[in-house]
């Protein structure tokens, strides 16, 4: 006689959903990353110009330069503006995958602590089975040796 669980197709199904929701969420996990290295680069390459800007401002600039600079700066931080909203965006999503994915996990833990109990309240009949057994056995042993 072995141990069957009565709801093995449903934690299946449940390790499967999380198995998706796993992979959703990594999924969201790059593209965040992906959007915030491109925001990374903007910021770096805004902060890169607006030093070489102050450099050749000690140096001289002629007017169209700095005319031609800040237009180029300004275009950037729209561009910054607009990497900033995708970030936010991608971090929202990525936090609702997170959850979703952490719903699912104790979805299946909570399969897999009734699987583990009604496991363990089988082994223990199979055990007071065997214990019945036995002393039926010693008790037919001695009256076989009485008589």
């Amino acid at each position: 006689m072995s141990f069957k669980y009565k709801f093995q197709k449903i934690l299946s199904i449940k390790e499967t959903e999380k198995q998706r929701a796993l992979e959703a969420y990594q999924l969201t996990v790059k593209q965040f990353e992906e959007v915030a290295e491109k925001l990374y680069h903007y910021l770096k390459q805004k902060e890169d110009l607006e030093s070489i800007q102050l450099q050749k401002l000690s140096v001289g600039l002629n007017v169209t330069e700095i005319k031609h600079h800040q237009t180029f700066i300004t275009n950037l931080e729209k561009t910054i503006s607009h990497f900033q909203n995708l970030v936010a965006s991608a971090r929202q999503n990525m936090l609702g995958q997170e959850a979703q994915l952490l719903e699912k996990n104790i979805e299946v833990k909570k399969y897999e602590k009734l699987k583990d109990k009604q496991q363990e309240d089988f082994q223990e009949l199979v055990s007071a089975a065997d214990n019945r057994l036995m002393d039926e056995i010693s008790i037919q042993q001695y009256m076989n040796k009485e008589s």
